[in-house]
C-alpha cells in the first residue's frame, strides 16, 4: 500500500488504483496518521489536528466512530486488515515511513543535499519535487500543517534551482523563478536566483531591474536591506554585466573519435593567443575545433563565417553586440570599433569557422583584435593560414587508419544497427577515402542499403575512374569530391532534384521554405532519405547542408534563387507589422534565424532583380532597426542605386526613399520624392530620415499629413511632436505628447515605442521631483529595453534612472546605476554610454567632497565622449559637472570656460534643456564672483528656456540660496523675474555667441 499527502490524500493498492475514502474527516485522519507513519499518535493530538483547539463534545467517541469507518474503507478497497492499530497510547498506521510521499520526499531532499556532483543532486531533486501533485492535504483545513509541508516544497524548489545555477542551465530557469517571485515577492534567496538566472542568460538589465523591485519591496514593507546573498548576486552582476554570446559553441549531433591533433590543439590554447587549424574540406577541422572550445571553463564563442563575407559583423552578431542603440539616432560607429571597445577588457576565446573565402579579412581583424584586447584568444579554422606573426599552426590531416575504422564503424551502427560490418570492407573504405572523415562518414551512411564489402567495391572501381582525371587538384581534394559525387550518383532522381535546389539555403531552412522554394513533391519524405544518407543534417526544426556538399548540390541542381528571393521577400514582408508590436520579439526571433538567408537573397536580387532587392531592403528595414544592424543595409543599398539610377521604378518610390536614406552618399534629394507619395506604406520612414545625416524637410507639416491612419505612425508622430516642444521649452504640451505616444504603442504592444514614451515622461516627473512616478516609469523603460535585447539603451537608461534618484538624495542607489550602466557600456563597446556613466560618477564623488577624484572621472569622460551625432547630450552634462568641480576648487575662470563650452554645444545641437544647464552653471560662476543680480537673472534665463525649474537640483539650490541671502528675496525674485520672462529667441540671441563676457 502507498499514501499520499502531498496534494489530495489518497490511499492506493499495489497496483496504483485509489482507495475511496470517502470525506474531509477521514481523509484528515488518515494524513494525520501518515505524517508519524509506523508510529503512534496520542488521541489528543489526532484531535487537535482534526478540530483544532475548540473540538466538540464527544470527541474523542467520535474519533473511535471514525477510526472504525476508515478501517472499514481501507479493507473495502482491497487494503490488508489491521493497517490501523490501535493501542493504549493511541492509533497507529502499520506501514514503512518511506510508504507515504512525503516521507520519500524528505529522504530524497535529505539525500540529494549530501550530493556533491550538481547533476546529481538537480536528479534527485527533481525526484522528490515530482511527488507533488498539488498543495500538500489539498481540500483539508489543517493551515499549520500545510503551511509547513509548504515551506519544505519551496526550500526543496530553491536549492534545485541551486543546483541548475552550479550547472550553467539560466536560461530555462528563469520562466519558473519568475513565477515564484511572483507568489512570494518577499522572498529573497528566490529574487536572488532570479537575478543569477537573468544574469547568466546575458539579461543584465532585467536582472538590474528585479534586484532594484525587491530592494524597493523590502525598504516599503519591512524597512530591511537587501540580504547578503541578494546582495552578492547584485554585485556580481555590476562587476559583469557583459552581454552573453548569442551563440555558444554548437551542439554536435554526433559523437566525437578521439584523434591526436586534439591533445595537439588543447595544449596550445591555453599560451598561445591564436591557434590556426588548417587541413583540407572535410578534415574534420570544425569538430575539432567544437570539442576543444567545448572543453574550456571560460566564456567561448563561436563565429560561423562560411555564408558571410562581413567578418566584422558576423563576429559582432555572434557576440550579442549590436552597432548600435534602439532608441537613439546616430551613425552606427565602426563595427571593429565597437568589437575592440567591447571585448577590450572580456577573457573570452573566439572561435572563426571556415575563414578560408574571407581569409585577408578575418586576419586584418584579428591582428587588430589581438593587438587591443588583451584577454583575447581566437581559434580559426581554414585551408589556409591566417599568416599573422605568433599565429600557432595546427594541421589537420587524414585520421590513423584506428580511429578512421572506429569512426566508420560508430556512424554504421547509428544506420544500420541489426550488423557489424565486415572489419577488412572497413579498413579497404577508410584506405579509399584517405582517411577523411567527411568522406568515411557519408560512406558509412550507405550502409542502410549496402553491405560493407558492397561500398569497399563501389568505391573502389569509382576512384579507379576519378584517378585518370583532375590530376591537377590536392588528392585529398579528389577524394572528398569523388566521394560526394559517389553519393550523389546514388541518390534517386527525387533526391537529386530536391538536393540541387536546397542548395539555394544559405542558413539551412524550416521544412515550409523548402516545400515553396524547392517545389519538389513529398519534400518531407525526399528530405527524410537526404538526412539518412547524411547529405542533409536536421536539428532544432531545421536541415542543414555542410558547405562542401551544398557546393558540391548547387553545382548540379536547377538555379532556384528567384524564388529562394520571392519567398523571403514574403518573409520579411509578413514580419514587418508583427515587429511594431505585441509580436515583436517573436517577429524578431524568427527573421534572426533566417539571417543568412535574407542577406543571400539581397546579394542575388541587387544583381539580378533590382526592383525585388528595393522592396526586400524596405520590408527589413526596420528588423535592420530594432537588431542594432542598421548599416547592414548601406552596401545594398548602394548596389542598388547603382542598378537603379537617380530615379524611382514606378510604384517604388516609398522604397526607393528608404534605399537612399540608408545609402552611404547620393546627391538625389529626398523630399522631392515625398511629395509624390500618397500615404506611407512604411510608417518608419519619418523617423530613420529624421535620424538620418540627410537634409531635413523644409515642409514639414505638410510631408506629416503623409503619416495616415497608421496606429504606429500616429504615435510616433507624437514622439516627434513631443520632442519639439520640449526642445522649444513647452513643457506641458511635450508631456501630453509623450503621454499619447505611450497609450498608442501600449495599445500596439510595441516595446520599443513605449521605452522611448516613458523615458521622456520619467525625465518630467524628474524636473517635478516625483521620485516615485519617476521610478516607476523609468523601470520600465528599463524593462522594456532589456526585452528587446538592446543593452546599449539599457546602459543609458541606468544613467538616466541614476540622475534622478541622485537628484532625490539616493546617492547609494544612484552608485549601483552608475556602475551598472559603465559595465554594460563597457562589455558592449559604447563609449559615449562609459562616458556617460563615468560622468554621473564624478558627480557622486563631487557632491561627496572628493573634489580631485570627480576631476579625474570627467577628465577620462569627456574623451570618449566624441561622437558628433550623439554625443551633444552627453558633453554638455560631463563640461557642466566639470565646471561646477571647477568652481568649487575655486578656478572660476576654468569653470566659466566649460560651461561655455556646454553652452555652445547645447545651441549647435539646438537643445534648450541642454542650454539651460550651461547657464545655471554660468549663473553659479556669477554668483561665485558675487555679482549676484546677474546670476539671479540668468537661472531665470534658463527656467525659460527649458520651460520648467528642475526639482531637488542641488547646485542651483545652493546658488539660489547664496543669492537670495545676500541680496534679499525682493531683489532676487525681479532679477528673476526678468529673466524668466526673456522670450526664448532673445535669450538664444544673446547667449549664442561663441563667448559671451560674463563682466559685461
Amino acid at each position: 500500500m502507498q499514501f499520499a499527502i502531498l496534494g489530495p490524500v489518497e490511499a492506493r493498492r499495489p497496483d496504483g488504483t485509489v482507495i475511496a475514502l470517502g470525506g474531509p474527516q477521514l481523509r484528515g485522519l488518515l494524513a494525520l496518521l501518515a505524517l508519524d507513519a509506523g508510529r503512534v499518535v496520542g488521541a489528543a493530538r489526532l484531535i487537535d489536528g482534526l478540530h483544532g483547539e475548540d473540538p466538540p463534545e464527544g470527541a474523542a467517541e467520535a474519533l473511535q466512530s471514525q477510526v472504525s469507518r476508515l478501517r472499514r474503507r481501507l479493507r473495502d478497497g482491497g487494503a490488508p486488515d489491521g493497517l490501523v492499530e490501535f493501542t493504549p497510547a493511541g492509533y497507529r498506521l502499520a506501514v514503512e515511513p518511506l510508504d507515504v510521499d512525503v516521507h520519500r520526499f524528505e529522504r530524497l531532499t535529505a539525500q540529494a543535499r549530501a550530493t556533491l556532483d550538481p547533476a546529481g543532486r538537480l536528479k534527485l531533486f527533481d525526484e522528490a519535487l515530482a511527488l507533488w501533485r498539488g498543495p500538500a492535504l489539498d481540500g483539508l483545513a489543517a493551515p499549520p500543517v500545510a503551511a509547513r509541508l509548504a515551506e519544505l516544497r519551496l526550500a526543496a524548489t530553491e536549492d534545485r534551482a541551486e543546483a541548475g545555477l552550479a550547472l550553467g542551465h539560466h536560461d530555462r530557469l528563469v520562466p519558473g523563478l519568475r513565477e515564484l517571485t511572483a507568489e512570494h515577492p518577499l522572498r529573497e534567496r528566490l529574487a536572488a536566483q532570479l537575478v543569477r538566472a537573468l544574469h547568466g542568460s546575458g539579461r543584465a538589465a532585467e536582472a538590474l531591474d528585479v534586484f532594484a523591485g525587491i530592494r524597493k519591496r523590502l525598504a516599503d514593507e519591512l524597512g530591511a536591506d537587501p540580504s547578503p546573498e541578494l546582495a552578492d548576486a547584485h554585485l556580481a552582476v555590476l562587476r559583469s554585466a557583459a552581454p552573453a554570446p548569442a551563440r555558444r559553441v554548437p551542439v554536435p549531433l554526433t559523437g566525437f573519435v578521439g584523434r591526436s591533433e586534439l591533445d595537439r590543439l588543447t595544449e596550445a590554447l591555453p599560451d598561445a593567443r591564436l591557434v590556426t587549424l588548417t587541413g583540407p574540406g572535410g578534415a574534420g577541422k570544425t569538430r575539432l575545433a567544437i570539442e576543444a572550445a567545448a572543453r574550456e571553463s571560460g566564456e567561448v564563442c563561436f563565429v560561423e563565417l562560411a555564408t558571410t563575407t562581413d567578418v566584422p559583423r558576423a563576429v559582432l552578431a555572434a557576440l550579442g553586440l549590436r552597432e548600435q542603440g534602439v532608441l537613439a539616432p546616430g551613425a552606427p560607429p565602426d563595427p571593429a570599433d565597437r568589437l575592440a571597445t567591447g571585448l577590450a577588457d572580456r577573457p573570452l576565446l573566439l572561435v572563426l569557422d571556415n575563414c578560408e573565402h574571407v581569409v585577408a579579412e578575418a586576419a586584418r581583424l584579428v591582428h587588430r583584435l589581438l593587438r587591443e584586447c588583451a584577454g583575447l584568444r581566437v581559434l580559426a579554422t581554414s585551408r589556409e593560414a591566417l599568416g599573422l606573426t605568433g599565429e600557432k599552426l595546427v594541421p589537420v590531416g587524414a585520421l590513423p587508419a584506428g580511429a578512421a575504422a572506429r569512426l566508420f564503424t560508430d556512424r554504421a551502427a547509428a544506420v544500420a544497427p541489426a550488423g557489424t560490418p565486415d572489419p577488412s570492407a572497413v579498413t579497404r573504405i577508410c584506405a579509399a577515402l584517405d582517411g577523411l572523415p567527411l568522406a568515411i562518414e557519408l560512406a558509412a551512411a550507405r550502409l542502410r542499403s549496402l553491405s560493407a564489402d558492397d561500398v569497399a567495391a563501389r568505391l573502389g572501381d569509382r576512384f579507379e575512374l576519378l584517378s585518370r582525371g583532375e590530376r591537377t587538384a590536392e588528392p585529398r581534394h579528389r577524394t572528398l569530391r569523388g566521394v560526394v559525387e559517389w553519393s550523389w550518383d546514388l541518390l534517386d532522381a527525387g533526391e537529386q532534384r530536391l538536393a540541387g535546389r536546397f542548395a539555394v539555403f544559405a542558413g539551412g531552412a524550416r521544412l515550409g521554405a523548402v516545400e515553396r522554394v524547392c517545389g519538389v513533391p513529398d519534400a518531407d519524405a525526399v528530405l527524410t532519405g537526404l538526412v539518412e544518407k547524411s547529405l542533409v543534417e536536421f536539428d532544432g526544426g531545421r536541415y542543414r547542408m555542410l558547405e562542401t556538399i551544398r557546393a558540391f548540390c548547387a553545382e548540379r541542381g536547377d538555379d532556384r534563387r528567384a524564388e529562394h528571393a520571392k519567398h523571403f521577400l514574403g518573409l520579411a514582408r509578413a514580419a514587418d507589422p508583427d515587429l511594431r508590436g505585441a509580436g515583436q520579439l517573436t517577429a524578431l526571433a524568427e527573421l534572426t534565424a533566417e539571417h543568412a538567408d535574407l542577406h543571400a537573397a539581397l546579394r542575388w536580387s541587387v544583381a539580378e532583380a533590382p526592383e525585388l532587392a528595393l522592396r526586400l531592403i524596405a520590408a527589413l528595414t526596420w528588423y535592420w532597426w530594432l537588431r542594432g544592424r542598421r548599416s547592414e543595409a548601406t552596401p545594398f543599398a548602394d548596389a542598388v542605386l547603382a542598378a537603379v539610377g537617380p530615379e524611382p521604378p514606378p510604384g517604388l518610390a516609398e522604397e526607393y526613399v528608404l534605399c537612399l536614406i540608408h545609402a552611404s552618399a547620393t546627391d538625389v534629394e529626398i523630399e522631392p520624392i515625398l511629395h509624390t507619395l500618397g500615404e506611407l506604406r512604411y510608417p518608419y520612414l519619418f523617423l530613420l530620415w529624421a535620424f538620418s545625416p540627410r537634409t531635413k524637410a523644409k515642409e514639414g507639416e505638410r510631408l506629416a499629413a503623409l503619416v495616415g491612419p497608421d496606429p504606429w505612425a500616429r504615435a510616433f508622430t507624437r514622439i516627434g511632436d513631443g520632442l519639439g516642444a520640449q526642445y522649444r521649452g513647452r513643457i506641458a504640451e511635450a508631456e501630453t505628447h509623450f503621454a499619447a505616444a505611450l497609450a498608442g504603442f501600449r495599445e500596439l504592444g510595441d516595446r520599443w515605442g513605449q521605452a522611448s514614451a516613458l523615458e521622456k515622461l520619467a525625465e518630467f516627473a524628474d524636473w517635478r521631483g516625483d521620485l516615485a512616478r519617476f521610478r516607476e516609469l523609468m523601470d520600465e523603460s528599463v524593462r522594456l529595453a532589456g526585452e528587446l535585447g538592446a543593452v546599449e539603451d539599457a546602459a543609458e537608461l541606468l544613467c538616466r534612472r541614476a540622475d534622478g534618484v541622485l537628484r532625490a538624495g539616493d546617492a547609494e542607489a544612484a552608485r549601483a546605476d552608475y556602475e551598472a550602466a559603465a559595465e554594460q557600456a563597457r562589455a558592449a563597446g559604447t563609449p559615449l554610454t562609459l562616458a556617460r556613466a563615468r560622468g554621473g560618477l564624478g558627480e557622486l564623488a563631487r557632491r561627496a567632497g572628493d573634489l580631485a577624484a570627480a576631476r579625474r572621472w570627467y577628465a577620462s569622460a569627456i574623451g570618449l565622449a566624441t561622437d558628433p551625432v550623439t554625443g551633444g547630450e552627453t558633453r554638455i552634462r560631463l563640461h557642466t559637472g566639470f565646471g561646477w568641480t571647477a568652481a568649487a576648487e575655486g578656478d572660476l575662470d576654468a569653470a566659466t570656460e566649460l560651461h561655455q563650452e556646454a553652452l555652445a554645444t547645447a545651441l549647435e545641437h539646438a537643445n534648450l534643456p541642454g542650454a539651460a544647464q550651461a547657464i545655471e552653471g554660468l549663473a553659479g560662476v556669477l554668483a561665485g564672483r558675487e555679482e549676484d543680480e546677474r546670476a539671479a537673472f540668468l537661472l531665470g534665463v534658463a527656467v525659460g528656456l527649458r520651460g520648467a525649474p528642475v526639482a531637488g537640483d542641488a547646485d542651483v539650490a545652493a546658488v539660489t540660496g547664496r543669492v537670495r541671502a545676500r541680496i534679499g528675496a525682493e531683489a532676487y525674485v525681479n532679477a528673476f523675474d526678468r529673466g524668466r520672462e526673456m522670450p526664448p529667441e532673445q535669450a538664444l540671441e544673446e547667449f549664442g555667441q561663441r563667448r559671451f563676457a560674463l563682466g559685461s
